[in-house]
C-alpha cells in the first residue's frame, strides 16, 4: 500500500475513465488499475463500466478470490472523500391518477366487449327469424 495515502475527490476519480487511465472506488479506497487493464480476467470493459461510481457492489457481486483482494493492494493510491460521492438515486415511482372505473376508456372497452357479441347474436337471430321460410 502507499505509505502516504491521498484523499481524492469523487470528481477527480471520475475523470480517470479510459483504458490508459482507469481509477476505481472500492470500499472507500481508490485504486489505479490502469496497469491491470489487459490482465483482468473479465476484460477491460468490466473495469471501465465500474468507473465514475462507487464500484464496491460490482466488485463484491462477482465474488473475487482472496488472492485478487491481495493483488488490489499494489494498485491502491488513496481514499475517497465520502462527502464528494453523490448520493445513490432512490427510485421514485411516477405519480398516477387514482383509478376510477366509471370514467376510464378501459371501462368502455370492457362494456363493448360484452355488448358487441350480444348485439351480433341478436342480429343473427333477427335475420334468421325474418328470412325463414315457412
Amino acid at each position: 500500500m502507499a505509505s502516504d495515502p491521498k484523499v481524492h475527490a469523487f470528481e477527480e476519480v471520475a475523470k480517470h475513465n479510459q483504458t490508459k487511465d482507469c481509477w476505481l472506488i472500492i470500499s472507500g479506497k481508490v485504486y489505479d488499475v490502469t496497469p491491470f487493464m489487459e490482465d483482468h480476467p473479465g476484460g477491460d470493459e468490466v473495469l471501465l463500466s465500474a468507473t465514475g461510481k462507487d464500484a464496491t457492489n460490482d466488485f463484491e457481486d462477482v465474488g473475487h478470490s482472496d488472492s485478487a483482494r491481495e493483488m488490489m493492494e499494489k494498485y491502491y493510491i488513496g481514499t475517497i472523500d465520502a462527502s464528494t460521492v453523490p448520493q445513490k438515486r432512490v427510485y421514485v415511482p411516477p405519480q398516477q391518477a387514482p383509478y376510477n372505473p366509471d370514467k376510464t376508456p378501459e371501462f368502455v372497452i370492457k362494456i363493448l366487449q360484452f355488448l358487441v357479441p350480444l348485439l351480433i347474436l341478436g342480429l343473427a337471430f333477427a335475420v334468421r327469424h325474418y328470412t325463414k321460410k315457412e
